[in-house]
């Protein structure tokens, strides 16, 4: 379990990383407290900030607002998936295709992150919440 972790709050964003990204016990590759297994290293822009979070929880607990979701219709070309084994930022296209590995440095992504995508994006297909 790696050591290097620490909290940041608003406004303050982590240094160590070339996106504005804020979290709970964040370490050098995007996991956090609530989800620090091997393959838990992305982190995901919220929109209704600009900032990337490593997860909902995260934003929960620094963020000063309620989280807003991208429009998985309107969206899905926007850079918002950051990897954080190489710190390539991937649209939503290229994170949803990409089988749970980064297409740029082949680290593996938690496939059980796909189960809460409508934590982060609306509209996804098949979903009958109302509009």
């Amino acid at each position: 379990m790696p050591t290097n972790r620490r909290t940041t709050h608003p406004p303050d964003t982590d240094a160590r990383f070339a996106v504005p990204l804020r979290g709970v016990e964040v370490d050098p590759e995007t996991r956090c407290a609530h989800y620090a297994t091997e393959r838990d290293v992305i982190a995901i822009q919220f929109p209704c900030c600009g900032v990337f979070y490593p997860c909902h929880a995260c934003h929960d607990a620094v963020a000063d607002h309620s989280a807003q979701q991208w429009d998985a219709q309107a969206d899905l070309d926007e850079r918002a998936v950051l990897c954080g084994a190489c710190r390539t930022v991937l649209t939503w296209r290229q994170y949803l295709a990409a089988d749970n590995a980064c297409p740029h440095c082949g680290a593996d992504f938690n496939p059980g992150c796909k189960t809460h995508l409508s934590l982060y994006l609306d509209h996804l297909p098949g979903d009958s919440s109302p509009d």
